[in-house]
């Protein structure tokens, strides 16, 4: 039953995806094995889309680590359990709370021993500048006792580079490179007295740093985004911006042509608006009150995925109260489909 939820679960977030974002563009799934234990390590710039993205483009049944702030409350404790996801504590959550995530690294040890897939987010932080902050140790950690306990298991790890053409602006589109799969056992040597987690966490950060676009700390970020910028970049493809960074000083002095878009479908962008004025209301009204920016398309999903089909719903209920079903159903699809050309159609700006 579990088996059947997750998987019910995950074509819903799917579909409501496919209705918050423009394009989805996955490489690189030939890397992912079809079995044996697997850590995801991902790049972590977009709050929940980042978590969601990545069970739902791969067929592998995926448990995730979450900030345990989003277990408080019981129900919500159920229902992300139930869904494959364990509450990672830290020192905000209160120091006393820390010792739990000894009990999670021991939940995430029998979870690779089953030869599953965990995904972990290493940077520790979410985060909107396009680089790979500095991992944390404990991925590295799970993996030493899972190995210390169970010395015979192989554990692979696939780097998972997450890209967006734009981190808030609705409708955005994105692109997935799975890197291929790094061997993590070659890293740990129990025979030596200490451990040196030194060249686990490099080799994996260098290769994520390929699979998505890293702006060094030893350039000046804001100048670096703005000169690639007027060079066009492609934030959608890692590879190409990564080399525009290494010729960074050959690009400065190239300008931004400006191109003007006529948009033949914003008619239908008019209607569809027209049509979900009170979703979009409380959309407006949600959107001034969220703290920290970075949630926007968490929020913006939640209310893609909840809001805008109860309204239709309610809608069609009213259009067959005064005319019938058939009227109603009617009604109900064009609705779908003029939000879905909305999504599909728009131009980021």
């Amino acid at each position: 039953m579990k088996h059947f939820w997750y998987h019910l679960m995950r074509i819903y977030v799917k579909t409501g995806l496919f209705f918050l974002i423009k394009k989805i563009t996955v490489h690189g799934r030939e890397n992912i094995p079809k079995k044996g234990a697997i850590i995801f390590i991902g790049n972590h710039q977009n709050a929940l889309i980042d978590a969601i993205l990545i069970p739902t483009t791969t067929s592998r049944n995926i448990h995730f680590l979450a900030r345990a702030s989003a277990f408080k409350n019981n129900l919500a404790n159920k229902i992300l359990r139930s869904l494959n996801m364990i509450p990672v504590y830290r020192i905000r959550d209160g120091v006393h709370q820390m010792g739990k995530n000894f009990e999670v690294f021991e939940q995430c040890i029998e979870i690779l021993q089953q030869k599953k897939a965990i995904q972990i987010f290493p940077e520790g932080e979410h985060h909107l500048q396009r680089k790979v902050l500095t991992f944390k140790k404990g991925f590295t950690r799970i993996i030493e006792g899972a190995l210390k306990k169970y010395p015979e298991l192989a554990i692979q790890i696939i780097p998972v580079g997450i890209n967006y053409d734009s981190h808030l602006n609705f409708p955005c589109s994105t692109s997935i490179y799975y890197g291929k799969p790094i061997l993590a056992n070659r890293f740990f040597d129990f025979n030596k007295k200490t451990l040196n987690y030194h060249d686990i966490l490099k080799s994996t950060s260098d290769e994520l740093k390929k699979l998505t676009l890293h702006i060094n700390n030893d350039l000046e970020y804001e100048t670096t985004i703005k000169i690639l910028e007027n060079n066009n970049i492609d934030y959608l493809n890692p590879i190409k911006g990564n080399e525009m960074i290494k010729n960074i000083k050959l690009l400065s002095k190239v300008q931004k042509i400006k191109t003007n878009h006529i948009n033949w479908f914003y008619p239908l962008h008019l209607l569809a608006k027209i049509n979900s004025i009170f979703p979009l209301i409380i959309w407006k009204y949600l959107k001034q009150n969220i703290k920290e920016v970075i949630f926007s398309h968490t929020f913006r999903f939640a209310v893609i995925t909840t809001l805008f089909p109860l309204f239709y719903s309610l809608q069609a209920v009213v259009v067959y109260y005064f005319f019938n079903f058939r009227y109603a159903l009617i009604y109900f699809t064009m609705s779908i489909v003029l939000s879905l050309i909305t999504t599909k159609t728009s131009i980021v700006r």
